[in-house]
C-alpha cells in the first residue's frame, strides 16, 4: 500500500515560518510520491483564495504559490468547513481544485491505515 500523508497547517502569515515549513514539507511528499493531503485551517484558510498565497512572504523560502500549485497538481487541498465559514469563504470563493470539508472527513483521513498526521 501507498505511503499517505495528512497536513494539517493552522498558521499562515501570523507564523510564517511554520506556514512554509507545512507547505514546504507538502510539495516534498507530492514530489516524492507520497500521497498528501493538505488541509487549510487557521489562519491559512485565506491560501485557498485567489492570489493570497502570492502575498506570502518569507525570506529563503521557496514561493508558496509555487509550493501550493504543487501540491495540488499531484495531492489533494482541504478547506476547513469551520474556518471558511468564519471568514465567510464559500466553495465559490477557493482556488479550482480546493474543497471545503469538516472535521469528520479530516478524522477519517488521519486514522486510516498507513496515515502519517502532522499538524504546522
Amino acid at each position: 500500500m501507498a505511503k499517505r500523508l495528512v497536513i494539517k497547517v493552522t498558521a499562515g502569515a501570523d507564523a510564517p515560518e511554520r506556514c512554509s515549513q507545512a507547505f514546504t514539507v507538502a510539495a516534498v511528499a507530492v514530489a516524492s510520491g507520497v500521497e498528501v493531503s493538505l488541509w487549510l485551517t487557521g489562519e491559512s484558510a485565506w491560501f485557498a483564495l485567489p492570489g493570497r498565497a502570492a502575498e506570502f512572504e518569507l525570506p529563503h523560502a521557496a514561493p508558496l504559490p509555487d509550493l501550493l500549485e504543487s501540491v495540488l497538481a499531484g495531492g489533494s487541498v482541504t478547506l476547513c468547513s469551520q474556518c471558511a465559514a468564519r471568514r465567510e469563504i464559500t466553495q465559490a470563493d477557493v482556488i479550482d481544485g480546493v474543497r471545503i470539508a469538516g472535521a469528520q472527513i479530516f478524522v477519517t483521513e488521519a486514522v486510516a491505515d498507513d496515515v502519517q498526521a502532522l499538524v504546522y
